[in-house]
């Protein structure tokens, strides 16, 4: 083999080899960062975050990212977290499938230990749902929350505000047609099931009154689906929120550059075990 044809074929391996070290790098400064940041919090530190982002204006909903695999991975990191253990869960999300976002929540609710959600940049629809779920949600000054009205899926149509499926079918009256009646009463109840849902999280945080006048505003479609909730208004609305965000966090956002390629969205956290005496191994 000659200089140039080893040359070449080094420049090959190495092209190939390259973005696996790139990003195995990557991923150790992501767990050297979680790891002094648990330590700084003495918490249980969960990231959720979805880079890949397609945003709406004006009413238009986002692009599904929260999905089934995200609650299975979140929900297997809370249930190997040790009760007496704080979570901090680091929230960057447009949203995305309710269940995935109520399985999450329910379980951040139940942790027995105090329990934080943190949004450096934005948490919108299902990541404001999971946020209404931690003791305390800290955020960046200009970061955003959003409501958690109700979405259809209306076959040829689209995907449709609850609040304004009900909205013309009662302005059509006796001359709306049974599909739209049907779809109404679909929105009506699902408005209710978000009510309930957000009023379940609030419990025990919140008076009964002040849990059932956030869930009415967050749910019944008060703004559009993209409306952004700011801090300010998050605390005039009651929420229990900081301006606290820990700058490790920024650190971490950083190492998640926006992908060009690849959609699927990460959830990291350094893997903890069960043991006897609820002690946990790494």
């Amino acid at each position: 083999m000659d200089i140039f044809t080893g040359i070449f074929w080094f420049f090959i391996i190495w092209a190939f080899l390259w973005p696996q070290i790139r990003y195995q790098l990557l991923q150790n400064a992501r767990y050297n960062l979680i790891s002094k940041l648990e330590k700084k919090e003495g918490s249980r530190v969960i990231l959720l975050i979805h880079r890949q982002e397609q945003i709406g204006l004006f009413g238009i909903p986002f692009v599904k990212f929260i999905n089934i695999e995200d609650s299975e991975a979140v929900l297997r990191a809370i249930r190997t977290t040790p009760s007496d253990t704080p979570i901090d869960l680091v929230i960057h999300t447009p949203g995305g499938l309710v269940l995935a976002a109520v399985q999450i929540a329910l379980a951040l609710k139940e942790h027995p230990a105090r329990t934080r959600v943190i949004v450096p940049h934005y948490a919108m629809s299902g990541g404001t749902l999971i946020a209404l779920a931690a003791d305390e949600i800290l955020m960046d000054p200009h970061a955003v929350l959003g409501p958690v009205d109700p979405q259809l899926n209306i076959p040829e149509k689209g995907i449709l505000p609850a609040s304004s499926i009900i909205k013309v079918a009662k302005e059509k009256g006796d001359k709306a047609s049974d599909l739209i009646l049907i779809h109404a009463d679909v929105a009506e109840k699902a408005i209710k099931q978000v009510e309930n849902i957000v009023m379940k999280l609030l419990e025990g945080k919140y008076s009964e009154e002040k849990a059932r006048e956030i869930a009415h505003t967050l749910a019944t479609g008060k703004w559009t689906h993209d409306y952004p909730i700011t801090y300010e208004e998050a605390r005039n609305l009651g929420l229990h929120v900081k301006a606290e965000v820990p700058e490790e966090v920024y650190e971490l956002m950083e190492l998640y550059p926006q992908a060009q390629y690849h959609t699927r969205p990460n959830v990291e956290y350094i893997p903890h075990h069960r043991t006897e005496g609820g002690r946990k191994n790494v």
